[in-house]
């Protein structure tokens, strides 16, 4: 048996009053305040959004399969931890199985390391040259179709086994990579890592390969390393956390960012934000540091500056005038300024609005279809749709085998298809054809991802046709149209500007969260009967979806979008 070795390689701090895992370098600065402040125990959160914690059981869910599958494979060379122990006993028996060189450890709750101030378990630890690497079990996906990552075989996880692969190249998961730096820095504590090159390891929902990742590689920003990324980013978060156990000074103000959406802590930070009016309701992250760093605090000092005459602002011109602009319609509770005069979008004689609804990184399961032709509406005819020879309305391919399955494609092949075929007979016709969608990066990716994944079978486009597609005139994406030509102080969503058109959604649960819930209740993901009332709740929100992006198009070519304060007003 080789012998361990273990030599601490990294500035280590007095012995820390807290103990962090890997998971604080990416979270917001204000929330590791807040979960180690102890004068903050009785204030009220946010619960769990339910769509967080199905994805929290899937995960718990898929790495449960998964350890199942590699005890298998690997026995008699594996060992698992106990979940239902306690942390000690936990800790316990993974350093008693490393020291004992087992080759592969299962739910391993490493030691805590009281002077660096870290805890954290990992999904596996694979012995490698004298210690062990981790290795994290993620739901998505850790490559895409390129070359270039290193990988090795489900049935030989190790690092010395990885090669460069012809198929894969790696996808930027920096949270896993992070991660991984923590729990290398754990390792190191209690004299558990390799000799040589510390590596990292990810099992992702493309689940035959391991990728491995070279944690001392400098490709972040600067020629840093993850490891270097990650000490900076852990000194912060528990100089934060210790600050305010001590009761000392709040190191981390509250700041609105993405995180703020999903964030137990939202119900106290955007109160105390809408109080003081912060300049963060209107500009996030980066943008609303350089404006305190010049003094610009709140909403209405930003308002109160002269739009394009700044002298030195703090941001880009063209940021700093939106900026001044959005402050001035969140001050009048205006949901909408247009930047143009005139809003424009482009319309056609035939047109199609797409919503796709997917399952995590599983596949796409529904193609909503909503057919118009908008000549027909205006004059109160039918002689497009009679040339055309196809009703206009909704219409939904999908599938309810749970995902991920090859009837996938059967549904994909039927919707492209049929909409491929209408795009012909209106090019036949010297008709316009226009498709639409909001936010064309998710039906972009699964169309190609789709034309990839079922290459061959039957209906399916080539990657080439899909691409020719998304990327000519005649796809629109609404989003785009409203981003170019509006500013929104209160988002650009869907569910945030369609109201605006006058639009509503029937069902007043929609949204994407409550939608994965839905999908395992339709298609019995748990093993319980499938719901048909949950298929019919799907198909109706899918269907609102696509009427939405309708209604947005048609309240722009209308003179009602006029009535949306202009800039140049302002």
């Amino acid at each position: 048996m080789d012998a361990l070795v273990g030599v601490r390689t990294y500035p280590a701090s007095v012995e820390s009053e807290v103990l962090l895992d890997g998971d604080v370098v990416t979270r917001c600065r204000r929330r590791v305040h807040l979960d180690h402040d102890p004068t903050m125990i009785d204030s009220p959160t946010a619960p769990l959004d339910p769509g967080a914690e199905q994805r929290i059981a899937d995960a718990a869910e898929y790495r449960r399969e998964l350890a199942d599958r590699l005890g298998r494979e690997l026995a008699p060379d594996w060992t698992e931890i106990p979940g239902d122990e306690s942390v000690v006993d936990r800790e316990r028996a993974t350093l008693a199985a490393m020291r004992s060189g087992v080759g592969y450890i299962s739910g391993a709750q490493l030691p805590s390391d009281n002077e660096g101030g870290r805890q954290g378990s990992v999904d596996l630890l694979v012995r490698s040259r004298g210690g062990y690497v981790p290795v994290l079990v993620v739901r998505h996906k850790v490559t895409d179709p390129g070359k270039g990552a290193r990988t090795s075989p489900l049935t030989d996880p190790r690092p010395e086994s990885a090669a460069r692969d012809p198929r894969r190249k790696p996808r930027s998961q920096a949270r896993d990579q992070l991660r991984l730096a923590h729990l290398v820095r754990l390792l190191q504590a209690c004299g558990m890592q390799p000799t040589g090159r510390k590596f990292g390891g990810a099992i992702g929902s493309d689940t035959d390969t391991v990728l491995w990742h070279d944690l001392e590689s400098r490709g972040w920003s600067g020629g840093r390393s993850v490891l270097a990324e990650y000490d900076e980013r852990f000194a912060d978060r528990i100089a934060v956390a210790e600050a305010a156990v001590a009761g000392s000074e709040a190191l981390a103000q509250p700041t609105r960012v993405v995180e703020c959406k999903g964030c137990p802590w939202w119900p106290v930070c955007g109160q105390q934000l809408r109080a003081a009016r912060d300049v963060s309701l209107v500009v996030r992250g980066d943008d609303a540091v350089r404006l305190r760093a010049v003094g610009v605090t709140t909403v209405d000092e930003l308002a109160e500056l002269p739009v394009g005459t700044t002298r030195e602002p703090p941001l880009p011109p063209n940021r700093m005038s939106d900026a001044v602009l959005l402050a001035r319609a969140w001050l009048r509770d205006v949901p909408l300024v247009r930047r143009v005069s005139e809003v424009k979008v482009s319309r056609g004689d035939v047109e199609i609005d797409v919503d796709m609804e997917s399952y995590a990184d599983s596949g796409a399961y529904l193609w909503g279809s909503l057919l118009s032709y908008p000549r027909d509406e205006a004059n109160g005819t039918r002689t497009t749709a009679e040339l055309i020879d196809v009703e206009p309305g909704y219409r939904g391919f999908v599938t309810w085998d749970p995902l991920p399955s090859d009837d996938e494609a059967r549904s994909f092949a039927e919707f492209w298809s049929w909409f491929s075929a209408l795009r012909r007979t209106a090019h036949e016709h010297g008709l316009t054809f226009r498709a639409y969608c909001y936010n064309e990066l998710a039906e972009n990716r699964w169309m190609l991802s789709s034309a990839q994944r079922f290459a061959g079978k039957p209906g399916i486009p080539t990657v080439e046709e899909v691409r020719e597609f998304v990327g000519s005139s005649e796809w629109v994406d609404v989003f785009a149209v409203v981003r170019d030509q509006f500013l929104c102080p209160n988002g650009k969503g869907l569910k945030v500007i369609a109201p605006s058109a006058g639009f509503a959604w029937r069902d007043s649960e929609a949204g994407g969260e409550n939608s994965m819930r839905w999908y395992r209740d339709a298609v019995g993901f748990d093993g319980g009967a499938p719901e048909r009332q949950q298929r019919d709740r799907l198909l109706e929100y899918n269907e609102d979806d696509v009427r939405a992006t309708l209604a947005i198009r048609r309240w722009i070519s209308s003179g009602q979008v006029r009535e949306i304060p202009y800039t140049g007003d302002m």
